[in-house]
């Protein structure tokens, strides 16, 4: 059996932060952010956490499916902003939307960690072992972000997006995920520094840091390589491909893909004009998007892509 999506949803804060407002308090301009990004706005929380907006965006994919919590066998999480190291946010979602007979727990994936969870996912499936299963890409990614540093404090949002998957006969045709983690340093957020009574210090909380040229270089190579690979073993041309659904990071990167894949631009769908960079939620968001607006029909092959810290990256062929 193969993994199929029987519902999206997706939630984010009704914060909206936009450029001018951004350069009021870093060096930076509307047009600086636009032109190199592709960013207009993006959504902060102001007090929603990560697993608030997992759980808002769980039950409207549950609603879309028409299924109830209880129905499920398993709820994955990728985020790389969670509220607590432990219990996982996956198991606070289960207990908030009562999936009392689900197995919970949270991977992280970075960017890629939607596309991750969809593979474990699909994986359970072919096994036999699970029927039914929730995924979820959740971020609050403004609790680790340098808001004194405008080479990322312009990237990131706010966000959450989920999907439903079922056992079927149609879904997932093909996946692929692979990690360097010699490119750790390229994007990174330090969790918790040591500090004990041996030390004789407090252990302090990092905040993100990344070498945006570095990110760029490798997603630019590894997402049409991915997509090429999926391609190639499964003897479907470019032209049997709808869409390609691209992790939301920079505008940019996108169009580079497009280029070098030689794909229109109306075949990348985008959000990242409103959302920005929302790391895990980006995909789910932008799926969420691209459902209400009855872009998907059943039958219809996408990819769907994702990259980023680890250097982690993962790429599904599937159909709608």
């Amino acid at each position: 059996m193969k993994a199929r999506i029987a519902g999206i949803g997706a939630y984010a804060p009704e914060r909206v932060v936009t450029n001018d407002q951004l350069s009021e308090i870093v060096d930076t301009s509307d047009e600086w952010i636009r032109s190199r990004t592709g960013i207009s706005e993006r959504r902060i929380s102001t007090g929603e956490t990560t697993r608030d907006l997992a759980a808002e965006a769980a039950r409207r994919a549950l609603k879309a499916a028409g299924v109830d919590a209880r129905e499920l066998d398993i709820i994955i999480l990728g985020t790389s902003s969670p509220d607590n190291n432990y219990p996982s946010d996956a198991c606070s979602v289960q207990a908030m939307i009562g999936a009392e007979n689900a197995v919970a727990f949270d991977i992280s994936a970075a960017c890629a960690g939607f596309i991750f969870a969809m593979n474990i996912v699909h994986g359970f499936f072919q096994a036999g072992i699970y029927k039914t299963a929730l995924i979820i890409g959740a971020e609050t990614l403004s609790k680790v972000t340098d808001w004194t540093d405008r080479g990322t404090c312009v990237l990131f949002g706010d966000g959450a997006g989920a999907a439903v998957l079922k056992a079927e006969e149609t879904g997932v045709v093909d996946m692929l995920m692979g990690s360097d983690g010699t490119k750790g340093p390229v994007l990174s957020c330090t969790s918790r520094t040591l500090g004990n009574f041996l030390t004789g210090t407090r252990p302090e909380l990092g905040l993100m840091t990344m070498d945006g040229q570095e990110v760029f270089r490798f997603a630019v190579k590894k997402v049409p390589e991915s997509i090429e690979i999926l391609l190639e073993r499964n003897h479907i041309s470019r032209e049997e491909i709808k869409y390609y659904v691209l992790h939301q990071a920079n505008e940019r990167i996108v169009e580079a893909a497009a280029r070098r894949l030689k794909e229109p631009m109306e075949k990348f769908p985008m959000t990242i004009s409103k959302y920005g960079n929302t790391s895990s939620a980006s995909i789910p968001l932008l799926l969420n998007d691209m459902a209400e607006k009855n872009m998907l029909q059943p039958g219809d092959k996408i990819i769907l892509s994702g990259f980023g810290a680890g250097m982690t990256w993962g790429a599904v062929l599937m159909e709608w």
